[in-house]
């Protein structure tokens, strides 16, 4: 059923609504039995009644036969409306302050989907042309604003349950690169729907979508948001937007975005002076910070401190979370959101609070992910004992000792001590409250490239870039956290991510084999073949660190027992061992269900017999049993019962 338009109810009414919502967003924190219960997570079709419960508390409102317009401009002298609906006259649709209120607003009757808009503010003697910073979209050519119906798309998946936390496997993916062609426009929501079935093969059943709202140009990462209720228009409409969730939905695939409110643009800004008041040279007026607090590396940083700005952050993440029903949210850089220039912005942490706080309660199985990079524990904590109230966040202490000695050249020169530490880390104990990986869009840029290519610059698809990168896939897939890979690494992708070089998927015909071992490693993960399921579990045992050899062996489970114990055994090395001892936690015949030297995954691989292990009495490495593996150079080989 498509979400009906709000009813044609006074302004008054709807506004009093829309003004109440801000004070309902505590509840208590509901974050610890979504981590703990897993399934049992609520279809999409459960929040239908929750469609417009935070509604757009600004910008354009439709209603049956027209729309109301509501604007935050505290030191605007008089606004009005101009548009299709009114032949862009700015003498016809005047706005009018709300009594005791910085907002203006007004019903337009035979106010439409589809119509394009802007707002006209009089500051003094200047008559100011803006977009609407809450546009739900944009016009790449003239710079308008366009009336969105929240009601307007037909959803057709309604049976999606968002995948429980300790079985998902994030694909990070760009829009504008994710499927394209080089040499045209950018990828878009349709591009990338179009192979939304590949994932699913390949198993990952959530994507974390960067930035992908409208921003300066049509080439970007995405990290200089200009509109962040506005889907980039290069990729599409909001109808395609909500197409490609729809889609991946049907597919089985959860949609994660990735929302940037640590700063916004730095240009295009609709925000910047929006009501003809800087507050101060050089100053981006209200929507910013005018002291000491403003200024970010890569553009102004918002206002955390007003009420206002804080409520635009709060109604955009109920907009992607309700409207397009994304399963979760992730924040770049928290870090900017609670600190500027060192010291500590209670305002943003409160912030990040209060939005944690609201997701919790209405659709608390919906993933919100910190993107903090400085190991600190109390960003994943719940808010009632103080802490941020994040599900989980990017972990720096897995993917940079993780990377660092994948891509050492020397033998010698990698240490075990420093992957059992990565494997090990949890925050709080708990694993789940990290994103594990070796390859991100920030891991692959600004100075790097893709693993392999770090292994061997310019020698990609080298023996060695193929056994060590994909060595760093299994030990993602095998650690404890939630797994994440990042667009085309299934597939051996090389050189460096730009938003102008889209993947080769070619590659993926190339390397066939080693996106099989990928997928088979996905599968082992989330225990699709019923052997594995310790690897869906939070429990870790390091108990073999051979840092002469270079071997790695870890026991994981869940409640432990057949089809649930999992042993991981890791060669970092160069050398092939076809018998190596080492203990076991459980008697009886531990068979192979991986061995990542399989001539089947690439044909420069050595085979090395990875056969079944009998387990005998005996203890080593602290466990009872013991038993010989096979296992190859720079290989993984998983056993179980």
């Amino acid at each position: 059923m498509p979400t009906p338009s709000l009813p044609r109810v006074s302004l008054t009414t709807r506004l009093l609504a829309l003004a109440l919502l801000p004070s309902a967003c505590l509840a208590d924190d509901g974050r610890d039995a979504a981590l703990d219960d897993g399934p049992g997570q609520a279809p999409d079709d459960a929040t239908d009644e929750l469609q417009h419960s935070y509604g757009p508390q600004a910008g354009a409102i439709t209603y049956d036969g027209g729309t109301t317009f509501r604007v935050w401009a505290p030191h605007a002298w008089k606004v009005a409306v101009v548009g299709d609906f009114n032949g862009w006259h700015n003498d016809v649709d005047e706005l009018h302050r709300e009594p005791g209120s910085d907002y203006f607003s007004a019903d337009v009757d035979g106010a439409h989907h589809g119509q394009q808009y802007k707002y006209v503010i009089w500051n003094g003697n200047d008559e100011i042309w803006r977009a609407d910073p809450r546009a739900r979209q944009m016009t790449n050519s003239t710079g308008n604003s366009v009336i969105v119906d929240p009601g307007a798309f037909q959803w057709t998946a309604h049976d999606f349950h968002t995948p429980p936390w300790d079985e998902t496997v994030i694909y990070e993916m760009h829009v504008g690169t994710f499927h394209d062609a080089p040499g045209w426009g950018p990828g878009n929501w349709q591009s990338a729907t179009d192979r939304l079935a590949d994932l699913a093969d390949l198993g990952v059943n959530m994507v974390e979508v960067m930035p992908p709202t409208e921003f300066a140009g049509d080439f970007s990462w995405g990290y200089n948001s200009a509109f962040p209720f506005a889907p980039e228009s290069a990729y599409g409409s909001p109808q395609d937007a909500k197409r490609f969730i729809d889609e991946a939905h049907d597919h089985g695939i959860g949609v994660v975005i990735d929302v940037v409110h640590n700063h916004y643009g730095p240009s295009d800004l609709p925000t910047w002076c929006f009501d003809g008041e800087c507050l101060g040279w050089g100053n981006g007026g209200v929507y910013f910070y005018t002291d000491w607090r403003k200024e970010t590396d890569w553009g102004p940083r918002p206002d955390f401190g007003r009420t206002e700005v804080r409520d635009f952050i709060v109604s955009n993440a109920a907009m992607w979370l309700h409207e397009y029903r994304a399963d979760g949210l992730r924040w770049d850089s928290t870090l900017n959101i609670r600190k500027a220039g060192g010291s500590e912005l209670p305002e943003g942490w409160s912030l990040l609070q209060r939005t944690n706080d609201l997701v919790d309660q209405d659709h608390s199985w919906k993933l919100m992910i910190a993107e903090d990079l400085q190991n600190d524990p109390w960003l994943t904590k719940p808010t009632y004992h103080g802490g941020a109230g994040f599900d989980t966040q990017w972990d720096g202490n897995f993917v940079h000792p993780m990377a660092h000695n994948l891509i050492v050249r020397e033998d010698h020169d990698r240490n075990m001590w420093q992957v059992r530490d990565a494997i090990t880390h949890a925050y709080d104990g708990d694993p789940l409250r990290r994103v594990i990986y070796t390859e991100s869009h920030d891991e692959v840029a600004n100075g790097k490239s893709r693993i392999p290519e770090m292994i061997w610059p310019g020698n990609a698809n080298s023996w060695h870039s193929k056994k060590r990168a994909m060595l760093g896939v299994a030990m993602v897939m095998t650690s404890p956290g939630i797994p994440m890979l990042f667009q085309g690494q299934e597939c051996l992708e090389d050189g460096w991510f730009q938003d102008t070089d889209p993947v080769d998927w070619g590659k993926c015909q190339t390397f066939a084999g080693l996106r099989t071992m990928v997928r088979d490693l996905v599968h082992l993960r989330r225990n699709l073949r019923g052997t594995t399921r310790g690897l869906r579990g939070k429990h870790v045992n390091v108990f073999h660190v051979n840092d002469s050899s270079k071997v790695i062996a870890f026991h994981r489970w869940d409640r432990g027992g057949w089809g649930d114990d999992v042993v991981v055994v890791a060669n970092w090395s160069g050398q092939t061992f076809t018998s190596y001892d080492l203990g076991l936690p459980r008697g009886g015949t531990w068979h192979v269900r991986f061995n990542s030297d399989w001539k089947g995954y690439d044909q420069d691989f050595g085979d090395t017999p990875g056969h079944a292990v009998t387990a005998w009495d005996g203890g080593r490495d602290g466990l009872g049993y013991h038993g010989t593996v096979g296992v190859g150079p720079y290989s993984v080989v998983i056993l179980s019962q």
